[in-house]
């Protein structure tokens, strides 16, 4: 699928084009600059050739401090990505050196780029759209991202430069997987060590990923699309506009994810927060792996790795049977076994289970242990049928739904966890009255 970037100083509209072109809100829009830090990755499928949509952070070609240094290298790596480039300037404050200087690196690339002055509400801004044929080249695209003006005419010259009759990439075989955690824990780091290179900004400073950002990668020949998310802090905590979207955007991560990991600093131990983060992923049914980051940074004896998967299962006792890792983002220990796992829970979560087998086991499960009595009647399990895959869905048929139990439920889940594994993985149980 063909690649576009937005690239441009900051904040001269690039998210906002962005969510224009996507057809939703996707990036985080504010009006103070350098809001978006890291290239997000969206599939635009809505036009005759779908295409992948890249928001970079600002382009700034002079500026030496750290953070807008690093948000310079992302919109470098989203060039060198890209076959056509979608270069933003803002209508408003006109042709700037930095935009020169934006405009010369992007020759270099030798790539297709349209050249778009953004915030050209009307003909009074129009008027000073001509100073930025300045740049020598033969056609400025003016628009308002904002309000919609003269996009039609920006993506019908973007149409024409794309490949025609390209496929969308299969989403049913794809594996998403989200890395969430509480601010600060290391997330980006692992992306760049999963990925094997700087992917996404990684800085000292908390909350440096503000949005969600995918990375489409292979594994064993297998599609991942990998979603690094902002940090999920304490709603207590939460309190500028730009981190309330932020955690919004985490959590839409996790409805997105197929896989959750769940990212525990092991010099702070487990807090509420991770517990938090944690059972917003099981109740959203997906598989979860524990990650416990900064490892290295831990005094040990033979003892700790024990005592501190004792204290790791009392905390997430609502995930039994999710795996944990001690991983180091920084030294890159045991980070490499962090996709065997993946690879693993990602298969229980879709694993089907022929009705017969499941049948046996409801029926074993049943004699073993008989359900209770409901109203002066007995609980009879007639039949029982998986539904859904991601996570396991089952529908059991009984003579009163309403009936059953929440510890008779918890039951029947371990009876197939033991018989079926289902590992890191919920099961959901839906109980129906059978039809008379």
């Amino acid at each position: 699928m063909s690649i576009v970037a937005i690239v441009g100083r900051p904040n001269v509209g690039k998210s906002t084009l962005f969510n224009r072109i996507l057809g939703r809100r996707r990036a985080i829009v504010e009006d103070f600059p350098g809001v978006t830090r890291d290239r997000n990755y969206a599939e635009v499928t809505r036009f005759e050739s779908p295409f992948t949509l890249i928001d970079t952070g600002g382009f700034e070609p002079v500026s030496q401090e750290r953070l807008l240094v690093q948000m310079r290298e992302q919109s470098q790596l989203a060039v060198e990505d890209a076959d056509v480039i979608l270069f933003v300037m803002d209508g408003k404050e006109g042709l700037t050196p930095s935009d020169e200087e934006v405009a010369q690196l992007l020759r270099q690339a030798e790539k297709p780029v349209l050249f778009v002055v953004n915030k050209v509400d009307g003909e009074k801004q129009e008027l000073g759209v001509a100073e930025f044929y300045g740049l020598g080249v033969d056609q400025i695209f003016s628009i308002s991202a904002e309000h919609g003006r003269g996009i039609g005419d920006l993506i019908e010259a973007l149409l024409r430069l794309l490949p025609k009759g390209q496929a969308p990439r299969d989403r049913n075989e794809e594996v998403r997987l989200a890395i969430v955690g509480r601010p600060n824990v290391g997330k980006s780091s692992l992306v760049n060590r999963m990925v094997g290179y700087e992917r996404v900004v990684a800085n000292a400073a908390a909350g440096t990923t503000r949005d969600s950002i995918d990375t489409p990668f292979t594994y064993n020949g297998k599609p991942y699309l990998l979603i690094d998310t902002a940090g999920i802090r304490r709603k207590g905590r939460v309190s500028q506009r730009l981190e309330k979207y932020s955690v919004i955007q985490a959590l839409k991560a996790m409805d997105r994810a197929h896989v959750v990991l769940v990212v525990i600093d092991a010099e702070e131990g487990v807090t509420d927060q991770d517990l938090t983060v944690a059972g917003y992923a099981h109740e959203k049914g997906r598989a979860v792996v524990l990650l416990v980051n900064k490892w290295d940074l831990v005094e040990k004896d033979k003892n700790t790795m024990g005592e501190f998967v004792e204290r790791l299962s009392l905390a997430f006792k609502f995930l039994p049977t999710s795996p944990i890792l001690f991983v180091s983002a920084l030294s890159g220990q045991r980070v490499s076994k962090t996709m065997n796992l993946v690879e693993r829970v990602a298969a229980e979560h879709n694993r089907k289970v022929s009705t017969s087998a499941l049948n046996k086991v409801l029926a074993n499960a049943e004699r073993t242990h008989p359900p209770p009595m409901f109203q002066g009647k007995r609980l009879k399990f007639f039949y029982a049928t998986q539904t859904a895959v991601r996570p396991p869905t089952f529908v059991i048929f009984v003579n009163r739904a309403d009936g059953v139990h929440f510890s008779y439920q918890r039951y029947l889940v371990n009876q197939f966890r033991d018989v079926f594994g289902f590992e890191g993985t919920p099961i959901r149980l839906v109980f129906k009255d059978r039809e008379r």
